[in-house]
């Protein structure tokens, strides 16, 4: 019994670092819904940027960010081969400016 929980758990560990960037993209937003970017973050986002942005995970933290916004706008359009998926077909430049808010708004949560 213990050995199958092991195995189980091993297994599951595997399969969240095995599913493709690609497969992480966010549906297209759509015309006239209200854009929640907490939520993109959390169903999104959060597979590699760790708590919302705030700390890193198997992307890097984004809260207190040096990079600047065009940098940032860039990859989110374009990704980072290996690393990012692409988002430049899944949301619209509006949207993009309110993910990069987002970012720059980032501080640590209480508790």
């Amino acid at each position: 019994m213990r050995l199958d929980l092991n195995v189980m758990a091993m297994l599951a560990a595997s399969l969240a670092w095995a599913v493709p960037a690609a497969a992480q993209s966010a549906a297209p937003a759509v015309e006239g819904e209200k854009f929640n970017v907490e939520q993109l973050f959390a169903t999104t986002c959060g597979w590699c940027h760790s708590d919302g942005g705030r700390e890193a995970g198997k992307g890097p933290q984004l809260m207190n960010t040096v990079r600047d916004d065009d940098f940032i706008r860039n990859r989110i359009k374009n990704g980072k081969e290996g690393a990012m998926p692409a988002f430049s077909t899944t949301f619209s430049d509006a949207q993009i400016d309110d993910i990069i808010k987002y970012i720059r708004a980032l501080k640590p949560e209480k508790g």
